[in-house]
């Protein structure tokens, strides 16, 4: 709740009149408990974990960008898309649903406001590059851990059902998993606490990354691939296609724990090896190099 009965009181407050974007933020939420602002989490991942994925579903079921699937001889219906989203909305109703009202004193614990004024565009940006530096660095430890022989077999195993991801499946999980990689995704917005506006921006941010990631599809335009250390679909593909087996690629985002712990050797060995095959083919169909 704001502690300003008008815009007039609040820009006095500030020092300052109200940009646009705050009056509208006023008020919409001035009258409004700050627990009640907060529960909107709920509804913005909902619609993520829905829209988002879609239009990999179209992409999946129409089949005229096949030659930018990563593994062409998995396909899958509009059936066993649809199952995999109700999968992860029951879930989510009953665990990320769940997980985000209890969490509300810890949002109040670290600082996480609600009020005016609204970050700038500056400090906006600035907080997530440090959400995503400190989530990545995490995530590739917690999700290593999981891939310990008890913790794959009582718990990741899950997520790897899908040998061959498709975007609905990226918040698909053991639940466990999901209240074990939701302390990287806090861990950011705890240690650098912003407004719920940026802490909003973060989490969708990071949702509609991991259904890019795991959609299956490498696309050359992806703006992704201007990102340096990106890891990118093509590159969690292969986690998920070796599976249970996979001690390599345990990157959430970027690609450089992998590399400095050593966790990308099989991955760049079968890059090779595939370099060479298309090379040979290549060689063999008409003298033309990969290059």
């Amino acid at each position: 709740m704001i502690p300003y009965p008008t815009v007039e009181d609040a820009s006095v407050a500030l020092g300052r009149n109200l940009t646009w974007f705050e009056t509208v933020w006023f008020d919409y939420s001035a009258t409004r408990s700050n627990f009640y602002v907060y529960c909107h989490t709920i509804l913005l991942l909902f619609l993520v974990f829905t829209l988002a994925p879609l239009p990999f579903v179209f992409v999946e079921l129409t089949g005229w960008f096949d030659r930018f699937k990563i593994q062409p001889k998995v396909k899958y219906s509009l059936s066993d898309m649809f199952r995999c989203y109700k999968d992860v909305m029951t879930l989510f109703l009953l665990v990320v649903g769940t997980l985000q009202i209890v969490s509300y004193p810890s949002i109040q614990m670290v600082g996480i406001r609600s009020g005016l004024p609204l970050p700038s565009l500056m400090e906006i940006v600035a907080q997530i590059v440090v959400y995503f530096l400190i989530e990545d660095y995490s995530n590739y430890w917690i999700h290593r851990l999981l891939h310990c022989k008890w913790g794959y077999e009582k718990i990741h195993r899950v997520h790897h059902e899908y040998t061959s991801p498709i975007g609905f499946a990226s918040p698909y999980a053991h639940w466990a998993e999901i209240l074990l990689l939701g302390i990287p995704t806090f861990l950011g917005p705890a240690i650098a606490p912003g407004h719920i506006m940026t802490f909003w921006l973060w989490i969708t941010l990071r949702q509609i990354e991991a259904i890019e990631t795991h959609s299956g599809y490498d696309f050359p335009w992806s703006l992704t691939k201007c990102i340096p250390f990106y890891g990118g679909a093509e590159y969690h593909d292969y986690h998920h296609y070796v599976g249970g087996q996979s001690q390599s690629n345990f990157a959430s985002v970027f690609t450089y724990c992998d590399y400095i712990y050593g966790t990308d050797k099989g991955y760049r060995i079968h890059k090779k090896l595939l370099h060479q095959q298309v090379k040979e083919e290549g060689e063999h169909k008409g003298g033309m190099k990969y290059d």
